[in-house]
This record gives C-alpha cells, structure tokens and sequence, in this order.
C-alpha cells in the first residue's frame, strides 16, 4: 500500500520516549511512533509485545511511566477527563470481539454511542446516522437483527460501523481479522481501506497477521522486547537480516500461506 503522497503531512499521533512498566515487567522501553493524516500504520508483534497497552495509553487508559503521547495535538497526560473523554470521541476502537451488545439488536448497539454523545437528536438523525454507517459497511440489511444472528465477519463489521457512526478522525483496530476464514478475512482489509478513502481516517492497526498488514497499511512498525525494531513500508521493513524480524515473517506469512 503506498504511502500518501503529500509535501506538508500532518501529525495526528505522536509517540516520543514512551516507557511503561508493571512492577518488574518492562513492556515498552523507549519507543517512537509518529502517524500521519490519512496514514494507516500497522503494529505487529507477539503476544505480550505490547501493543495492546501502547493502545490503551493511546487513549488515556494506562499513564506512561516516562515520555509523551500527542494525539490531534493534544498531550494525553495532561488531559482532565472532559477533555479525555472529548478526546476519545474524536477516535474510533474496533475491538477484537467486536463488543457488541447481546442484547441490544444491530439498529440499537449503533445509536447507543450516538444517542450517548450527542443530545437533543431526532428519531429522524439517529435513523439517517445509523443507516448510514450500515451502509458503509456494506450490512444495512441487517439493521433489525440481534448479534447472534450474525456470521462473525459480520459481527467485525457491525462493530466498525458503530465506531464509524461519530465521524473519528483515528481507528484503532485489535486485530480485526482474527478468528476469521481467508475470504472473510479479505472482506475486512478491503472494509479498512475504503474505511480510510471515504472518511479520510488516519489508523493503528494491531495485528499479527502479515496479510492484513500488507494490504490495509502504508507503514509496518515491528514490536519487539518492548522496542521497535524496524518501521517503514512492507518492503522496507521484511526486507532484512534481523533474525527477530525474519522469524516472525517466517511463522506468521510464510507458513501461514503453505
């Protein structure tokens, strides 16, 4: 995926020395991450590299031990939470389980967040709102149905339209193919994509699989014993002798595609 091509690139996530540490276990040591406007990037590495905590402080959840973290222009750390929370609506987290509620059917789980951070809507907005976002997943069909009626691939997609339904600026995706076949699988990268051309979304997504991260992403940063190894395009990145690199490549693309 190429790289936009821009002379002036906004930053929109800006990670400088960023530690973070729980009791003995060192997570991240020190790593650097910049994001563009437009820009999908892509984490990977091992379970327990870190990449779900370097979300979660992305976002405010977990305070670094040292460093800074600026998103939209704004230095996380030093964000009261109305601020905090003004903040997190301007991003969108499509879970790894989706995080539908079960209760709740496909029309209700997406005007929920909407109907929650923004008053005084009609029944008409939340309806055009919800079928929209519906529709830009490709399930406006489903409007009416409960979760477990739906396929898992499904269910990803509900969960991304329910991010899409306050207009973020960032995604953040945990491994959003994971659990699926190949061809769902596939459906989903190509869903990211016209996700990132049709609201000129910036991203982070988290994942091991090579796949996703090829095709959805303009950059690849590998995460290893809490530091980044290698960062830079597909090509740039796999396109090495570290051992570490070549190893994951190996197990997770290679052998994956045997």
């Amino acid at each position: 995926m190429e790289t936009p091509k821009t002379e002036q690139r906004e930053v929109v996530i800006d990670i400088k020395g960023l530690y973070k540490s729980f009791d003995e276990l060192k997570v991240l040591k020190g790593i650097d991450l910049t994001v563009f406007k437009s820009e999908n990037i892509a984490v990977l590495g091992k379970s327990g590299s870190g990449k779900s905590i370097l979300i979660k402080m992305l976002v405010g959840l977990l305070k670094p031990d040292k460093g800074e973290i600026t998103v939209l222009g704004k230095q996380v750390s030093n964000l009261d939470r109305t601020e905090l929370d003004a903040l997190r609506r301007l991003i969108g987290f499509s879970f790894q389980s989706s995080a539908l509620y079960d209760s709740m059917s496909v029309y209700e789980n997406l005007a929920f967040p909407l109907t929650m951070n923004i008053k005084n809507l009609s029944k008409e907005e939340v309806d055009k709102a919800v079928e929209e976002a519906l529709d830009a997943v490709g399930l406006k069909d489903r409007i009416s149905q409960m979760p477990s009626d739906l396929s898992g691939g499904q269910r990803k997609r509900i969960g991304i339209a329910r991010t899409l339904i306050l207009k973020p600026q960032i995604m953040l995706y945990d491994e959003p193919t994971s659990g699926l076949d190949p061809m769902t699988s596939e459906e989903i990268n190509e869903l990211i994509n016209e996700v990132q051309e049709k609201y000129n979304t910036s991203a982070i997504v988290i994942t091991h699989d090579l796949t996703c991260a090829k095709n959805t992403c303009h950059r690849v940063a590998m995460l290893s014993e809490g530091k980044f190894l290698e960062t830079g395009t597909f090509e740039e990145v796999f396109n090495t002798d570290d051992k570490q690199v070549k190893s994951f490549f190996n197990y997770n693309f290679i052998q994956n595609h045997e």
